[in-house]
């Protein structure tokens, strides 16, 4: 499957420079030469986030920043507000439900927006919460969230703002200072373009006050460790070398770029897909599309799950499909990594094919043309 194409919301593919990186010779992670490469990865990171607040490394999932996110920051019996719109959403108010939260549950219908007045009704009425939680990308429906306004109006109250930025931090703008979030949260297997393994957290100065205060048990993730350790040019445990170092060319990229630039081309990859899938006549799910991941509504007649199987396996082209309520139902599209034009186009055209397979009205062929000169007329 040299040629295969992957297009998931997360892993993504890979640059060839980082597949360099990776196969390079082991170093110790307690050495000069590393402790050079992480000092300039941490400040790096600052960049990436936006922010003048320290970013750490987890060698975790994104699943793990979010368990640290909970640790430094609650104590049993700490009430919180969970925005659930979708899976991940869902993930947030179990953790805080395992760690003794008294769990707030703000519902929104799957592929919307949170309604920021409901959030601020919730608070007004309840002066105990003490996080919201939400996603600003939830990958499950590729919907994003106003996360500008939160932050603006949870800026008011004692509570703090934990983002889930997984699917979001690198791919579109999602400023920590400015946008007043109180904790920011990312991973490395997606707009980051390396493989899973690293997560990232970083923490306002309200938070790390009510951090102090925190008495969740709390070991491996605990960030004022983590912090002095950092401070010494080190990592509180073993690093992942190989995944620090590859991290180092991809923030030096980023910078050399610059993040609007970077952000550019995947909403020229977001928007080429929402347009081509237009043409051939299949909706967004999401009413508050993201640019680093597409969900296409698909047909009644259509079997999603054998669709996205047949895509891989027939024309070695791996998209996701919908999870919990939506399996079978969406598929999902990432924009996300070390993407070329001609995968785009690729992508398209075997996606019209595997519908044409379950004798869906489509031309591939007119698809693939379609998506050329999309590509032609919008050069990056």
């Amino acid at each position: 499957m040299s040629n295969a194409i992957l297009l998931a919301p997360g892993p993504v593919q890979l640059h060839p420079e980082v597949q360099k990186i990776l196969a390079l010779p082991m170093i110790h992670h307690r050495t000069p030469e590393f402790d050079l490469i992480l000092r300039r990865v941490l400040e790096n990171l600052k960049f990436l986030f936006q922010t003048k607040n320290s970013v750490f490394i987890h060698t975790a999932t994104g699943s793990g920043a979010m368990e640290s996110a909970l640790v430094n920051l609650l104590s049993p019996g700490d009430e919180v507000l969970c925005i659930i719109s979708g899976k991940f959403g869902e993930r947030w108010a179990e953790m805080a439900e395992v760690y003794g939260a008294k769990v707030h549950r703000l519902d929104v219908e799957w592929g919307y927006a949170v309604e920021v007045e409901k959030v601020e009704k919730i608070l007004l009425t309840n002066k105990k919460i003490k996080l919201v939680l939400t996603q600003a990308c939830e990958t499950s429906t590729a919907t994003t969230q106003p996360v500008q306004a939160l932050g603006q109006l949870v800026a008011k109250t004692t509570a703090l703002l934990v983002v889930d930025g997984i699917t979001a931090v690198g791919a579109f703008p999602l400023p920590m200072d400015q946008w007043q979030i109180d904790v920011l949260i990312a991973g490395s297997q997606k707009a980051v373009m390396l493989p899973t393994g690293l997560s990232f957290i970083s923490l306002s100065e309200k938070a790390w006050k009510i951090s102090e205060t925190a008495t969740c048990p709390r070991y491996y993730f605990d960030l004022r460790k983590e912090l002095k350790a950092n401070k010494n040019g080190e990592t509180l445990f073993s690093s992942a070398v190989p995944l620090v170092r590859a991290l180092d060319f991809i923030l030096s990229r980023l910078k050399e770029l610059g993040l609007e630039k970077h952000f550019a081309q995947l909403r020229r990859r977001a928007d080429f897909t929402r347009d081509i899938a237009r043409s051939m006549n299949l909706t967004l799910f999401s009413k508050a599309p993201s640019d680093s991941v597409t969900a296409l509504q698909l047909p009644a007649s259509i079997k999603g799950v054998e669709l996205r199987e047949q895509l891989e396996k027939k024309y070695e082209v791996t998209v996701m499909g919908g999870q919990d309520k939506e399996k079978g139902k969406i598929i999902r599209i990432g924009h996300m990594g070390y993407i070329q034009d001609y995968q785009l186009v690729t992508t398209m055209e075997k996606l019209a094919l595997a519908l044409q397979d379950q004798s869906y009205n489509i031309n591939p062929e007119k698809i693939k043309n379609e998506s050329e000169a999309w590509l032609k007329a919008r050069p990056q």
